[in-house]
């Protein structure tokens, strides 16, 4: 068909981002695939300086893209639509930064009072360590079984993620966030008793 027929959509890479975003908030999937194309290296670039990590990077992409669509609340009389996204993108990184800082320092007060607690042959004492791991036992039997295989194979056996990733022939990328997502849960869990 020539490219000048009647029938033909607009070429959507001619539209504005105002066009597009309108588009989207009236539910067009097209539009958001354009914008997607149009910024998705825009947002991972950022996204990948703030974090600096190759999968969380990607994870943060399309998670401000699936936000996009959910909740489509840019404002074109507030700046640009590439200025939006980087303020999102921005916001959404340095949360996620302060999130992985919170489950790190979760972690090193978990390892520490395992770790601080002396081998002893004090009845009561030996008491007090079996109920702590008792509990750390138990949690991790809440948490879905690939995140719990993950914190095991890093705390028991000490291995590191790459380790785990070529013993589970599985993608770093998703060891990480299967550590990550572990962690998150199991924060949750013993969030009450390691306070």
């Amino acid at each position: 068909m020539p490219p000048d027929s009647p029938n033909d959509q607009p070429d959507l890479q001619k539209l504005s981002d105002a066009v597009l975003f309108q588009a989207l908030t009236a539910r067009d999937s097209s539009a958001l695939t354009m914008l997607y194309d149009r910024y998705a290296n825009l947002v991972y670039g950022l996204a990948l300086k703030i974090l600096k990590d190759a999968q969380a990077a990607e994870d943060l992409t399309q998670e401000v893209f699936l936000a996009l669509w959910r909740q489509p609340n840019y404002n074109p009389a507030r700046g640009s639509f590439s200025s939006f996204l980087v303020t999102m993108t921005r916001s959404r990184a340095i949360d996620k930064l302060r999130s992985r800082g919170a489950n790190l320092k979760f972690l090193d007060r978990w390892s520490q009072q395992m770790s601080s607690q002396p081998l002893t042959n004090n009845p009561f004492e030996q008491v007090s360590i079996e109920e702590r791991s008792q509990k750390v036992r138990s949690a991790l039997t809440q948490i879905p079984e690939n995140q719990r295989q993950v914190l095991a194979m890093a705390y028991y056996e000490g291995l590191s993620q790459t380790e785990i990733a070529q013993r589970l022939e599985t993608p770093l990328g998703t060891v990480k966030t299967r550590a990550r997502q572990g962690l998150i849960n199991l924060k949750k869990i013993l969030q009450d008793w390691i306070n």
